[in-house]
């Protein structure tokens, strides 16, 4: 049959039954009382007529109890379908519509947001709350381990893409490529040893999710925060003596900035994943001030990942022909890359093109997408969406989305190079920078600033100039505005850079403008 992500979870309980697994607030489960509770929901999906292979969709924040069905649906080799808190009623819809969920577990904090949804579902015949009954519910079943037959080949969740151009695609891994993408997350070494503390600041319903496996295999505890906020999350990383985490640039840079950040001791921490988003010089560097060199960075998408990666030592080096420091990492030794032209034929090194991925850990495919699939995957090659570059020492350089270009007097501009140079600034805290209407250039690049608190200010004038120091005259910004309240954000901390530019371009035909 071969190892699948049950088979690996069950045999890691065999070695540390009593070694502690899972922790929330004053929660502490040990594997093998996280696991009874796994087998507790498997028994009870089984009995409500699900099969391998049905969708149950699910709904919560980390908590011990997100463990409960982490484990049994893979116990019951049902695919689960991680629904996002922060989506809309609608989005949360789709999701359950096209993949004909027929079962919905929901925690109670989040009830009201989908209430009545399952009269709207036909497929969805359960709806699980976890309220205040829950605990003598999940009692109530029984404890035995199933022992359902998986296979590699078998899907075993299906995440769903941004939607960020248009309707959000179910993107399915079977056991096998799960397990190929959490084994690569490790490609370069530190990998968890038992006792080893992994905190899931992010939801793990996104990135952080892709931790939970490889620490329980290794041994590990697995960390659970329920919302994201720095102060908080440092407080809690020292007090447990974190060791692993992963997390988006912007909760990096919200941690750098916290008045606590520097008064706890970071010894025991040495693996900290940094990736979702491009990460800023300002960033990359005050954090290794902070915490030392525990700092990795990874390149991939829900679609494939991990293709490249870089440590920390790679990471601040010197490399002659390569400025590693504003990479993505260097392609993994398990991962293919390209870059690819507009009629996706290779290019030479040097050369700015798509980044076109291929590896172990990628997607099955699209679910009920052929078109979708078409579309994104060419002879087993993964189109990004990104335009990228790779150099002589197999470092790869994300230039910026394909759709976030912006045309200025025919000229191509990419955000991320004003948004480090931008960032470099010591008064600025966080900056998004995104393409606006203009009657003489087409489009002109626009930032959205916002200042560190408690810091001597910028004007716009200031950092106009420092972009063109650093950038060119024809590179800077249009207009910069410096705003008060923080930069929208996505579930996972990426920086909404339409939803800033959508109000520019009320009343034009195209989100782009010729000159």
């Amino acid at each position: 049959m071969g190892l699948t992500v049950t088979t690996a979870m069950r045999r890691a309980v065999s070695f540390f039954g009593p070694r502690e697994a899972v922790v929330h607030e004053n929660t502490r489960l040990t594997f093998l009382e996280a696991w009874t509770r796994g087998c507790r929901m498997a028994n009870a999906l089984i009995a409500m007529g699900l099969k391998p292979g049905d969708r149950i969709g699910v709904l919560e924040d980390n908590s011990a109890e997100a463990s409960d069905i982490f484990l049994g649906a893979a116990i019951a080799n049902v695919v689960r379908v991680p629904l996002y808190p922060r989506n809309s009623r609608e989005a949360h819809w789709h999701m359950l519509d096209h993949t004909g969920c027929r079962a919905l577990i929901v925690a109670a904090n989040h009830s009201a947001d989908i209430a009545g949804i399952e009269k709207e579902l036909p497929a969805i015949e359960h709806l699980l709350v976890r309220d205040d009954g829950y605990e003598a519910w999940l009692a109530r079943q029984s404890p035995e381990d199933p022992m359902v037959p998986t296979d590699p080949e078998d899907n075993y969740i299906i995440r769903h893409t941004g939607g960020t151009t248009g309707r959000s695609k179910g993107v399915i891994y079977t056991h096998r490529g799960w397990l190929a993408a959490t084994r690569d997350w490790f490609a370069l070494g530190n990998a968890p040893e038992p006792g080893d503390k992994c905190i899931h600041v992010g939801p793990i319903s996104h990135g952080s999710g892709y931790l939970f496996v490889p620490m329980w295999l290794g041994g590990g505890v697995n960390v659970m925060l329920d919302k994201f906020d720095a102060g908080r999350a440092l407080e809690l990383m020292a007090r447990e003596g974190i060791a692993y985490l992963f997390a988006a640039p912007t909760m990096v840079n919200a941690f750098n900035n916290h008045p606590t950040a520097r008064d706890y001791d970071w010894s025991k921490l040495k693996y900290m994943m940094v990736a979702g988003a491009p990460t800023s010089d300002a960033t990359a560097l005050t954090a290794r001030e902070i915490f030392g060199e525990v700092l990795y960075q990874m390149y991939g998408q829900t679609e494939a990942l991990p293709v490249s990666m870089m440590s920390p030592r790679q990471w601040y080096s010197t490399v002659e022909g390569s400025t590693p420091i504003r990479s993505c990492g260097r392609v993994l030794p398990y991962s293919e890359i390209e870059i690819w032209d507009e009629d996706n034929n290779p290019l030479p090194i040097g050369q700015s093109g798509q980044i076109a991925a291929r590896t172990d850990g990628q997607m099955k495919g699209f679910w009920n997408d052929p078109q979708g699939m078409a579309e994104r995957v060419v002879n087993g090659w993964v189109l990004t969406g990104d335009i990228g570059v790779l150099d002589d020492n197999g470092y790869l350089y994300v230039l910026d989305r394909s759709d976030d270009k912006i045309i200025s007097g025919g000229f191509n501009i990419y955000p991320m190079e004003l948004e480090n140079a931008i960032a470099s600034h010591p008064s600025v805290l966080e900056v998004a920078v995104y393409g606006i209407p203009d009657e003489k250039w087409g489009e002109t690049p626009m930032a959205s600033v916002v200042l560190k608190p408690n810091v001597p200010a910028c004007t716009p004038q200031e950092l106009i100039a420092l972009c063109v120091e650093r950038l060119g005259s024809y590179k800077k910004p249009g207009r910069v505005e410096i705003r008060e309240e923080p930069l929208p954000k996505t579930p996972v901390g990426k920086i909404k850079r339409k939803e800033l530019r959508e109000p520019y371009w009320a009343g034009h035909a195209r989100r782009v403008a010729g000159n």
